[in-house]
C-alpha cells in the first residue's frame, strides 16, 4: 500500500489539521509516514500545501515527484487546481467549493468550476455550508477530510479516534461536531 496525498489549502482553513489527523491515524495503524509541509506566506490567508506519503513499507522521501500523487485533498477550489500538475492520470481530486477570496485577482468562479467539473475523478462540495448546517463552520475541513477517507485505506474508527484525541482539550461538543462533519463529507463520497 502507498498511498501520495497533496494537501492544499490557504492558511487558517485547517489544512494541517487534515495532515495530522491523516498522518497520527497512520501511525496508529503501523503504517509509515513521510510529510513534508510547505507553507506560502507565513500568515493566516496564505497558501499551504502538505505532501503526506503513507505505505506499508519504509518510504525514501517525503516530497511527491510530479504527475505521482494518489490524492489532493483541498479546502478551496482554486488551490485544488493549483497542484493538478502533481496528480496521477487515474488520481482523486477532494475539494471545497467555498472559494477564500484572499488575493485582487482571484480567478472567475465559474472557471474554476468548470474545470473541476472537468476533472474525471473529484469529489466537490461547499463543505462550509455542510460544516455550518451540523454545527460549526469552523468544521469544514473535517467534511473535505470525510470525503477522501474512501480512498486513504485507514479505519474510520480509527479517523474518529484521532479527532477526538485532537480536539478533546477543546471540549466532547467539538469533538462530537468534528465527527458529524466527517461522517457527513463520506456519505458524499459514498454518492459519487
Amino acid at each position: 500500500m502507498n498511498i501520495n496525498i497533496i494537501l492544499a489549502g490557504v492558511g487558517g482553513q485547517g489544512i494541517l489539521s487534515i495532515a495530522t489527523i491523516i498522518g497520527n491515524t497512520a501511525v496508529k495503524q503501523g503504517l509509515f509516514l513521510k510529510q513534508a509541509e510547505v507553507h506560502g506566506m507565513s500568515q493566516r490567508g496564505g497558501d499551504v500545501q502538505s505532501h503526506l506519503r503513507l505505505s506499508d513499507k519504509e518510504i525514501a522521501a517525503d516530497l511527491i515527484p510530479m504527475g505521482k500523487a494518489d490524492i489532493i485533498i483541498s479546502v478551496e477550489p482554486m488551490e485544488a487546481l493549483r497542484y493538478l500538475p502533481m496528480l496521477k492520470p487515474d488520481g482523486w481530486v477532494i475539494t471545497n467549493t467555498n472559494p477564500f477570496i484572499n488575493i485582487p485577482n482571484y480567478p472567475d468562479m465559474q472557471a474554476l468550476m468548470d474545470r473541476i467539473d472537468k476533472l474525471p475523478h473529484k469529489i466537490a462540495a461547499d463543505a462550509d455550508k455542510i460544516a455550518k448546517d451540523l454545527g460549526s463552520a469552523r468544521s469544514s475541513n473535517m467534511v473535505i477530510l470525510g470525503a477522501a477517507t474512501p480512498f486513504l485505506q485507514l479505519e474510520m474508527k480509527d479517523i474518529e479516534k484521532t479527532i477526538h484525541d485532537t480536539f478533546i482539550s477543546k471540549g466532547q461538543n467539538i469533538v462530537d461536531v468534528n465527527i458529524k462533519c466527517l461522517h457527513a463529507g463520506r456519505e458524499l463520497a459514498e454518492k459519487k
